[in-house]
């Protein structure tokens, strides 16, 4: 299949391609404004579908207006209509149509110009109107608020906010390239105007602050909720800003005779990760907790741990290793030790159900007798 990418230099085209090429028996076929006409039409001849992403949204002049978003369109369609080509389009419009400005109206007279080919040719035709599109590879002060918060955040430059209540509508950049796909392949069924999902909205004041946090992040090590939704897209997009030497940073580490204790990350309401070493037979804990739970993984050396219940006195205890991937969860009402029986270094990975809290800690030291 050989699809057509317009506007191929631009931020959703570099993902789409991108994307495409992790795909099999896929030709890219591009436009951009390094391209000629004659090679314009060469690839809408060759092209079993359009993806029109070309457009202009911050001229010099309205005329620009004009000539990126309703001219461009109309030469695709003319080559169309010479050759009696009946290949689909995917175009990328606005839910600035609705709206009394020179962009809109650009922008809705290039789907116009699509809808007369679809009624006079019936070449299928699908016209996203789409909000602030953000994600990696946008332009800071071109593409999006969003991408100019983050570069701005990421690279200590201040934030202007005329109003922190006005609402944002935003779409995240793979939703739109993996909608874009689903029509190809026949899986999204959609009428000639769609929009992606999920949309999301947040207030331009939510969003400085969001981004503040995980600026932050590297300071607190606690990590906002990042894995789903809004939080997901805007913090992978923020780390699209960083600098190469911005990649790593340095967190505290806790050393003393026993060996170290480092915390990695911390997060809102999930725990918190660290690993600790221990020299050989060092043991460490010898406490309970009334409600806090951890999780241990020795990930080198060999380990052996003790628990002992502080009402009954009930005693267990089992060894693990490093080559041996295995959980070791502590109980509440459950004093606890770990001491490396090994010869070697012992490293540990430790989850606990809550951040440290000094101010109430939920440790009490009570050493292990058998």
């Amino acid at each position: 299949m050989k699809i057509l990418v317009t506007g191929s230099n631009g931020f959703i085209a570099k993902n789409l391609i991108q994307f495409l090429t992790e795909k099999s028996d896929i030709e890219i076929l591009k436009f951009n404004r390094e391209s000629t006409l004659a090679e314009f039409e060469q690839s809408i001849l060759a092209a079993d579908w359009i993806v029109h992403l070309a457009g202009i949204n911050r001229p010099l002049n309205e005329q620009e207006f004009v000539e990126g978003n309703i001219t461009l369109t109309q030469k695709i369609t003319d080559v169309l209509k010479r050759t009696a080509k009946k290949t689909p389009i995917i175009l990328s419009s606005s839910i600035q149509v609705q709206r009394d400005n020179a962009y809109g109206k650009s922008k809705l007279g290039g789907e116009q110009v699509l809808l007369e080919l679809n009624q006079q040719q019936g070449n299928p035709v699908y016209i996203c109107r789409l909000a602030n599109v953000f994600g990696k590879w946008s332009r800071p002060n071109y593409n999006s608020a969003v991408a100019t918060f983050c570069y701005n955040t990421a690279h200590d430059l201040p934030i202007q906010i005329h109003d922190e209540n006005a609402l944002i509508y935003l779409v995240y950049v793979d939703d739109v390239v993996e909608s874009f796909w689903n029509i190809i392949q026949g899986e999204l069924q959609v009428e000639p105007f769609f929009t992606i999902e999920p949309e999301y909205q947040i207030t331009v004041g939510d969003l400085a602050k969001t981004l503040q946090g995980f600026k932050h992040s590297r300071e607190t090590l606690i990590t906002d909720r990042v894995g789903t939704g809004l939080t997901r897209a805007l913090y992978s997009t923020y780390l699209s800003f960083l600098k190469p030497e911005q990649f790593d940073y340095s967190i505290p580490k806790y050393g003393d005779q026993r060996g170290v204790f480092v915390e990695m990350l911390k997060t809102p309401d999930a725990g918190q990760f660290s690993y600790f070493t221990a020299h050989p037979g060092i043991t460490r804990g010898g406490h309970y907790h009334h409600t806090k739970t951890e999780k241990f993984l020795v990930i080198k050396g060999k380990a052996l741990f003790k628990f002992k219940h502080v009402v009954t006195g009930e005693f267990y205890e089992l060894e693990t290793c490093g080559d041996e991937p295995r959980i070791v969860e502590t109980v509440p009402g459950w004093t606890h030790d770990i001491t490396n029986i090994g010869d070697d270094e012992m490293m540990v990975m430790l989850w606990a159900n809550e951040i440290f809290d000094r101010e109430k800690p939920d440790t009490y030291a009570m050493p292990l007798t058998n």
